[in-house]
């Protein structure tokens, strides 16, 4: 039997979408593949996005602005002495983006102005630092990207 050009080209086609459909398939009923969303409930995350923008825009409008800095003992948040420590109320978000396995949040609770989150809680990499506060009846947030040895 001779294949003529038409031929060739519907087995082409057809072997070239069996072979997409594999791989499709295959990500998608294996859980070896991580292909969960960034925040579990993107579209309740995305309506209180305004209100993230002016948090941000006030801690970006502060003179002294809190530092995070990885060293041997944590990840260490050290606000400035201009802040009293006990009016200071917050959240720490500790997001790990290659495994939301180790996501973990830590209320502020600072001693001398300086919130330590120990090197035991914390895996060698990549970590986003996102610190939602308030202090003076007005709310900031803070993103920073650390990387810990």
């Amino acid at each position: 039997m001779k294949i003529n050009w038409g031929t060739g080209i519907v087995i082409a086609f057809g072997l070239f979408m069996t072979f997409i459909l594999y791989f499709v398939f295959e990500v998608q009923s294996n859980s070896k593949y991580d292909n969960d969303l960034v925040v579990e409930e993107y579209y309740k995350h995305d309506s209180h996005f305004q209100d993230e923008m002016v948090r941000i825009q006030n801690a970006q409008d502060l003179k002294e602005k809190p530092s995070i800095v990885a060293t041997n003992e944590g990840v260490k948040i050290i606000f400035p002495n201009g802040f009293k420590s006990n009016d200071i109320k917050g959240n720490v978000l500790l997001y790990r983006p290659s495994n939301k396995k180790f996501d973990f949040n830590t209320p502020i609770a600072l001693h001398n102005s300086v919130l330590l989150i120990p090197q035991k809680k914390l895996i060698a990499g990549r970590w986003d630092v996102t610190i939602e506060w308030q202090y003076d009846k007005k709310s900031y947030q803070t993103k920073e990207v650390v990387y810990v040895n």
